[in-house]
């Protein structure tokens, strides 16, 4: 039927058990919040991951593939996995507020429906708190500590995120160089002169 055998969980190797098997590195909601933000501006998630949002990428998605690869690595268990759903997102939407990026919360805006997240409903309220933030660029207190903050202040600009493509310059074609004849290679056959 598609489904997992009753007790194959219990056949894996107790000795090396799968990062998710054994116990979180994280338990709380505020250490686990903390990680994540230095995870997401850590420069080589920040770039990429703002790069995708202006590019249309729903905050939710990328909320979704952050936690569940943060959730099979060990560092935290499911139930911590749904109550970080909310806060990654407002931090995702505080960089890229920062940035000027135009957001999409779910990919699909207009629909008045709960989002499922993870099997899980995430409720209509919630999604509709994080659009009005998105338009009104305040992020709700307690998502976003103090610490959070003064760091956001501090994050690199992404010029090419910045630029508006109309704008954008047409780069200069560089002057076509003539190429040097290739050098006979050291490992080739002599070759004889002919007179």
């Amino acid at each position: 039927m598609g489904r997992p055998i009753a007790g194959q969980s219990l056949t894996q190797d107790p000795k090396n058990p799968a990062p998710y098997e054994t116990p979180p590195k994280f338990t709380s909601v505020h250490e686990a919040s903390e990680y994540l933000w230095d995870f997401i501006t850590e420069e080589e998630h920040y770039v990429p991951l703002m790069t995708g949002i202006s590019k249309g990428v729903p905050i939710m998605k990328i909320v979704q593939v952050i936690l569940f690869n943060e959730f099979q690595q060990g560092t935290f268990n499911p139930d911590l996995l749904l109550m970080l759903v909310e806060p990654l997102a407002f931090m995702l939407i505080a960089l890229a507020e920062r940035l000027d990026i135009d957001i999409e919360i779910t990919g699909e805006d207009a629909v008045d429906e709960d989002e499922e997240l993870f099997g899980a409903k995430v409720e209509e309220q919630k999604l509709d708190q994080m659009r009005n933030a998105v338009k009104s660029g305040n992020i709700p207190q307690g998502f976003i500590t103090p610490e959070m903050q003064t760091e956001l202040q501090s994050l690199p600009e992404i010029p090419s995120l910045l630029v508006n493509p109309e704008e954008e310059p047409t780069p200069e074609p560089e002057p076509v160089q003539q190429e040097a004849p290739p050098q006979p290679s050291l490992m080739a056959e002599p070759v004889e002169e002919v007179q």
